[in-house]
Order: structure tokens, then C-alpha cells, then sequence
């Protein structure tokens, strides 16, 4: 019988459980990346249909060379460069298809200045995504009805929807700030 995937396991064990061969560990891999890998393609100013086919080809090869990664810690930041790949080849090939004017100095066959802006913003938002991720539930949650939800919602309908009292939603949203403040300086941000 295959083990069940948790959702608070590390990269090292997540990659062990999926050359394993545990399905439910690689969907588990998958869940844990499956934003920071479609962000970046966005980033690029990808459609929404360029970006999911971007998703699967990273996955793709992600299932394919996941068994030559020698440092589990350095997934993300590899996950980041395929897709980063990924992106400028579909921009690149999207560029040789389309008709140009032969002294239009608009095309650009290099990869993008802002590509490496762009890296370091999908590590960013994912180092926040990591980080959120080892908070628990109810501190999770408040940060994100207080800063991810549009428009933010008042802390009357918080407090209702957490059990908690009014008064003390700033508190709690302190101490959790000081939770989140803290998992980021140990992953370094």
C-alpha cells in the first residue's frame, strides 16, 4: 500500500516518495508548485492558454529529470529555471512565426532583460508561499483574508468566520505577522 501524502512534507522526502513511485506524493509535488510554476509564464505576458501549456511541459519534465536532481533543496529554484526556459522558447518560437518587417528592430531573439527580475520575483513569492505554508491554520487563513482577498474584508466579518472576538483580530494578526516575520528570515528572505 502507498503512503498518503501530508501536506507539510519536506522537498526531500516529497522527491524520495515520488521516484517511488507514490502518486499521491506527486501530487502533492505538483499542488506545492503549481503557482509559482504558472506565475512565471504570466509574468512573461503569456496568455492564460500559452501559461497552461507551459505548466505541462514543465511538469513533463519534471517527472522526467527529477531523478537526476542531485540537491532536493535546489527544486524550486530549478523548477524557476525550466519554466523560465520554457517561456523564452515559446516566446522566441511565437516570434519566428509571426510576419515581421524585415527592418523592424522591434524582434528580439535574446532572453528578455527583465527575465532574471522575473526569477527573482517567483522565488520571492515563493519563498511567502513556503512560509505561509508553515503557519498554522488559523494564522494562515487570517493573513490571507486580511492581505490575498480583494477587496479586504472588515474585522467584524474576520472575527465571525474564525470564532474569534472583534478585539482581538490585532492581536492575533500580530502575533501571527511575528510568525510569518520569522519563518522568512530562517528560509533567508
Amino acid at each position: 500500500m502507498k503512503e498518503k501524502s501530508d501536506p507539510n512534507w519536506t522537498d526531500p522526502r516529497l522527491i524520495r516518495e515520488c521516484l517511488h513511485g507514490n502518486d499521491a506524493a506527486w501530487s502533492a509535488l505538483i499542488d506545492k508548485y503549481k503557482r509559482l510554476i504558472f506565475s512565471i509564464p504570466i509574468k512573461y505576458s503569456l496568455s492564460v492558454d500559452d501559461s497552461a501549456d507551459i505548466f505541462q511541459a514543465v511538469c513533463a519534465e519534471l517527472l522526467t529529470e527529477l531523478p537526476k536532481l542531485r540537491k532536493p533543496k535546489a527544486l524550486p529554484k530549478w523548477i524557476m529555471q525550466v519554466t523560465a526556459h520554457q517561456c523564452f522558447r515559446h516566446k522566441r518560437q511565437s516570434q519566428r512565426t509571426e510576419t515581421r518587417d524585415p527592418g523592424d528592430e522591434s524582434f528580439d531573439s535574446s532572453l528578455p532583460a527583465e527575465a532574471e527580475s522575473i526569477l527573482r520575483e517567483a522565488e520571492s513569492e515563493q519563498m511567502l508561499r513556503d512560509a505561509l505554508s508553515g503557519l498554522p491554520a488559523r494564522c494562515r487563513r487570517l493573513i490571507e483574508m486580511l492581505f490575498f482577498e480583494e477587496p479586504p474584508r472588515p474585522y467584524q466579518q474576520l472575527a465571525a468566520e474564525l470564532g474569534l472576538s472583534t478585539g482581538s483580530v490585532g492581536f492575533i494578526r500580530q502575533r501571527c505577522l511575528e510568525r510569518l516575520r520569522k519563518q522568512l528570515d530562517e528560509a533567508g528572505f
